[in-house]
C-alpha cells in the first residue's frame, strides 16, 4: 500500500500565520503539523508517500522531509494547481499509485492514539473502498456518514444542514487501484470541486465501500482554525508529557 498527503489549499483560515508559510507546516506543539498524517502512515506499514502541495509550498516540504526525519520512507511530491476537491489527489497522483491500493490523509488532521494505524495495518489484498468515522457535536461540518437499521452503511452526504447522524467522515480514506479511474469519472459539484462524497458514494453503490468507526481511544482534530490549532497543541503536550504519544 502507498500513501498520500494532501498539503495544497492556501490556509486562508489561518491567515496571516499562512501569509508566508504553508498550513501544513505550523507547529502543533513542538512538531511541523505535517509530521502528525506522516507518522500515521509510517506507523501503518507505508514506505512509499507521494505529497501533494501547491507550486508555492512544495520546495518546502522537500527540504524538510528529505532530512533525516522518516529515513525510512521514500517521499515523491506532486504540485496542485488549485484546490479542486480531494479526489484530484488520486488524479494527481495516478503514475504514483499504479496498480497499489493507496491511504490518503489530509494534512491538516491529527489522529492521536494507535487504533487508526492498527486498523490500517490489517487492511490488505482487498476490493473496494475504507473509510473511517468519529462521532462528533457539529456534524454538519463534515461530510456524514448514515446507517441503516442493521447498522450498515446507507449513504454519505458532504455537509448536511441537518444532519440525523452524528457519525463524521473523517479526514483518512483508504481505497484500491480503482480509486483513480471513479476519480476521473466525477463531475464537480456546485461548489466547483470533485467531493470526496461523490467518490465513496460510488463506491458505496457497488457496495464495496466499508465504514470503520474510531472508538473514544482515538483523539481527533482538524487544525484548520486557531481555536484548533491552539487545541491540538495542547492536547499534544499533555499526551507527550504523560508518556502516551511519540512521533
Amino acid at each position: 500500500m502507498k500513501g498520500i498527503v494532501l498539503a495544497g489549499g492556501s490556509g486562508s483560515r489561518l491567515s496571516p500565520l499562512t501569509d508566508v508559510l504553508s498550513k501544513h507546516l505550523l507547529p502543533i506543539y513542538n512538531k511541523p503539523m505535517i509530521y502528525y498524517p506522516i507518522s500515521v502512515l509510517q506507523k501503518s506499514g507505508i514506505r512509499e508517500i507521494l505529497i501533494i502541495s501547491t507550486q508555492n509550498h512544495i520546495e518546502m516540504y522537500r527540504d524538510l522531509l528529505n532530512s533525516e526525519n522518516f529515513q525510512d520512507v521514500d517521499f515523491s511530491y506532486c504540485i496542485q494547481e488549485n484546490p479542486n476537491g480531494l479526489p484530484e489527489a488520486f488524479i494527481l497522483g495516478k503514475d504514483f499509485i499504479g496498480s497499489d491500493d493507496v491511504a490518503l490523509i489530509l494534512g491538516d488532521n491529527l489522529f492521536i492514539g494507535d487504533e487508526v494505524s492498527f486498523e490500517i495495518n490489517k487492511i490488505s489484498d482487498f476490493t473496494g473502498g475504507v473509510i473511517f468515522g468519529k462521532r462528533v457535536e457539529d456534524p454538519e461540518r463534515f461530510g456524514v456518514a448514515f446507517l441503516d437499521e442493521m447498522g450498515g452503511l446507507k449513504r454519505i452526504e458532504e455537509k448536511p444542514k441537518n444532519p440525523e447522524s452524528n457519525i463524521a467522515v473523517v479526514g483518512l480514506y483508504v481505497y484500491d487501484s480503482s480509486v483513480v479511474n471513479r476519480s476521473q469519472k466525477l463531475t464537480p459539484s456546485e461548489r466547483g470541486e470533485l467531493e470526496i462524497s461523490d467518490l465513496n458514494n460510488d463506491y458505496l453503490k457497488d457496495g464495496e465501500l466499508r465504514l470503520i468507526q474510531l472508538g473514544d481511544s482515538t483523539e481527533w482534530l482538524d487544525t484548520g482554525t486557531f481555536d484548533s490549532l491552539l487545541d491540538a497543541g495542547i492536547m499534544v503536550r499533555r499526551k507527550v508529557h504523560e508518556g502516551h504519544f511519540r512521533i
